[in-house]
């Protein structure tokens, strides 16, 4: 027997799972806290918790993570040189360190505008060598032609060794802009997931695996190591697309709706035919718009650890807390301190001012903090403290703007009440500490007019009904948001009716079953192992590739005469146009066949489609004005018992 491992380190959990090849049958399942910043702690953790018999027999190790996704909100990345090339106009600030634009380019037909300016570059490059730890390179429409990129990308690594980043490589779309975006962002990433996939090869070897890694990527598809090394740009919101293919396979759907409850949010897709539907103009990450193709998604600030919090009424989120059940087990001391921590005035309460809310270290080392930074650090230690015993300490209450600041670089973490502590109440979860769940309700409930239990059931609903609000706005892109939350919210609420299987996602999600069936009319199906479904959907991505040739007359003055084929390797000339399309037949196979071979296939389980669409206005008789081949490869990395 032969099985595959899956690992998702998500957000809030780590999961591993345990497939056999022969029926994809799951075998084991395991869950470890995250750890930031070194996620292979979780890794190491949850595989730790594994069959080790079945581990033995693993020979696919496939990982989804958030590692890009963080490392792009936070700009942790490392500092990248961007050279553009080309006399076009930047509509705003790029996330580059350093820049400088150089004479070069080319225009729609793919012929050389301008020399390259190589001198400027050589100078750039030298200068930034010990400065930057990649560089990045645009030039105008590259798609057309990438040989300046090319060129430039050569005499880079001859300089410096470092690793250079084409925005033709990354994509065919047309956007100089864009490219550049996205070129500077992979750059950015390459340190750091150069690192932790070594990591993971190390783990692997440790264990005495006999195994292939590969990664999921952005559009449910997965890539092999030496891709994940360069284009890790192309797992950014690998968690989403986990998620949608974990929940296909487990509940057996190729077409459903997926509402995925994680511990810091609330993720919904659809697969429609066992294809995700993508985001064409590309994913925003941190607000950059890139090139990348992900899975077109809505994610609300709603999970399992949202921050629940009182000021003039129940609020849930949008920070993700941890929760008071899981601190009890952590921190001996916890209940004992939760219990006795006072009640604050009505008219002092806010975010971080709850009789719930505490905050302890990391153990993240804060860079450049400020002297504000420094003096709240000296009072929050490793034990939880809360807004009270710090004014005890600093004399003071601790400035708003210092805590966010801490938080959001993950320097201190809050602890607080969460609708996992609300399940834990009314005992549809019980994992943690029931007691420290039950002592935070009766103190939050306290500014309502409800009971214990009747304010638990009351924050179930609400983040039922974010859930709901957040599929419908989904469906019903465009058509107002405002209106279905509106609806969703009356005394009497609308009961939308969804016609495809909503799949449900997550470690308790059962628990919110009714309350969800009662706002939409719909097949909602929870799978039997919704708590690991993004490991399982990171072992359930195919190897996909997709590569797209264009065919255009050199010029609409004759054109059936002199056709030019643009391909991602770069430009081609031909006489007739036949020529020219049995190239691109030829040249487009060829390219997928080459990228899908680090795979380790044969050539025979790799299934091509191809697809053309013809750009031929009314009345036009010759040629086609455009054709367009648009080829994907698929295989499936899977392994065949003995």
């Amino acid at each position: 027997m032969q099985y595959s491992l899956g690992i998702d380190a998500g957000g809030t959990y780590t999961d591993a799972v345990i497939l056999r090849d022969s029926d994809s049958r799951i075998l084991d399942t395991s869950k470890a806290i995250t750890t930031y910043p070194n996620l292979m702690t979780g890794i190491r953790n949850a595989i730790d918790k594994l069959n080790p018999e079945y581990l033995k027999q693993v020979k696919l190790v496939s990982v989804s993570t958030t590692l890009s996704t963080n490392t792009i909100l936070e700009r942790t990345g490392y500092p990248v040189g961007l050279i553009l090339v080309g006399d076009y106009t930047i509509p705003r600030e790029l996330p580059a360190d350093y820049c400088i634009k150089v004479r070069g380019g080319h225009d729609s037909n793919g012929d050389e505008l301008h020399p390259l300016d190589l001198t400027a570059v050589e100078q750039f490059a030298v200068s930034l060598k010990k400065k930057v730890s990649a560089f990045a390179v645009s030039s105008y429409f590259s798609t057309r032609n990438p040989e300046h990129e090319l060129k430039i990308k050569d005499v880079i690594l001859k300089l410096t060794g470092h690793p250079v980043v084409c925005g033709h490589e990354l994509s065919q779309e047309l956007g100089a802009y864009e490219r550049a975006a996205t070129a500077v962002l992979n750059a950015q990433l390459i340190p750091i997931t150069y690192q932790f996939i070594h990591s993971i090869m190390n783990e692997v070897r440790e264990r005495n695996l006999d195994a292939k890694v590969l990664m999921l990527k952005c559009d449910g598809s997965v890539i092999d190591i030496k891709g994940a090394k360069l284009r890790p740009i192309e797992t950014i919101f690998s968690g989403p697309a986990a998620s949608i293919m974990g929940a296909s396979h487990l509940s057996g759907l190729d077409t459903c709706a997926v509402i995925d409850v994680g511990g810091t949010s609330t993720d919904v897709s659809i697969i429609k035919r066992g294809v995700p539907e993508l985001c064409e103009k590309g994913a925003v990450v941190g607000g950059w718009q890139t090139r990348v193709k992900a899975i077109k998604m809505e994610s609300s600030a709603n999970g399992g650890d949202s921050h629940v919090w009182f000021k003039k009424c129940i609020r849930i989120g949008p920070r993700r807390v941890m929760p008071l059940c899981f601190a009890a087990v952590n921190y001996p001391n916890f209940k004992e301190k939760l219990e006795k921590n006072p009640i604050p005035l009505r008219t002092m309460l806010n975010e971080h001012i709850q009789p719930t809310k505490f905050f302890v270290r990391t153990g993240v080392i804060p860079v450049n903090p400020t002297e504000s930074e420094k003096k709240l650090l000296e009072v929050i230690g490793e034990e939880p403290l809360s807004i009270h015993e710090i004014l005890n300490k600093m004399k003071r209450f601790p400035s708003p703007a210092v805590l966010d600041s801490l938080l959001n670089q993950r320097v201190i973490h809050a602890i607080g009440f969460t609708p996992t502590d609300a399940l834990h109440v009314l005992g549809e979860y019980t994992e943690w500490d029931v007691e420290a769940s039950l002592i935070g309700a009766k103190k939050l409930a306290r500014f309502t007019q409800l009971g214990v239990h009747a304010f638990c059931k009351k924050v179930k609903q609400q983040v039922a009904r974010n859930m709901a609000y957040s599929l419908m706005s989904f469906i019903m892109e465009g058509r107002g948001k405002d209106g279905i939350k509106m609806m969703l919210e009356e005394e009497v609420p609308v009961q939308y009716k969804v016609n495809i299987p909503i799949v449900l996602l997550g470690g308790p999600v059962k628990a919110y079953y009714g309350e969800l069936k009662g706002l939409i009319d719909a097949d909602i199906i929870v799978p039997e192992q919704a708590r690991v479904g993004n490991a399982v959907g990171a072992l359930v991505g195919k190897g996909i590739k997709r590569i797209e040739i264009t065919i255009r007359p050199y010029s609409m003055e004759n054109p059936d005469q002199n056709f030019l084929v643009f391909t991602p390797v770069g430009r081609k000339k031909f006489e007739q146009y036949r020529a020219a399309l049995e190239y691109s037949q030829k040249a487009g196979e060829e390219l997928i066949l080459d990228s899908l071979k680090d795979f380790g296939l044969p050539e025979s389980s790799i299934k091509i489609d191809t697809s053309i669409e013809y750009l031929v206005p009314p009345g036009w008789k010759q040629t086609p004005m455009e054709t367009k081949m648009t080829f994907v490869g698929v295989c499936t990395p899977g392994f065949s018992t003995d």
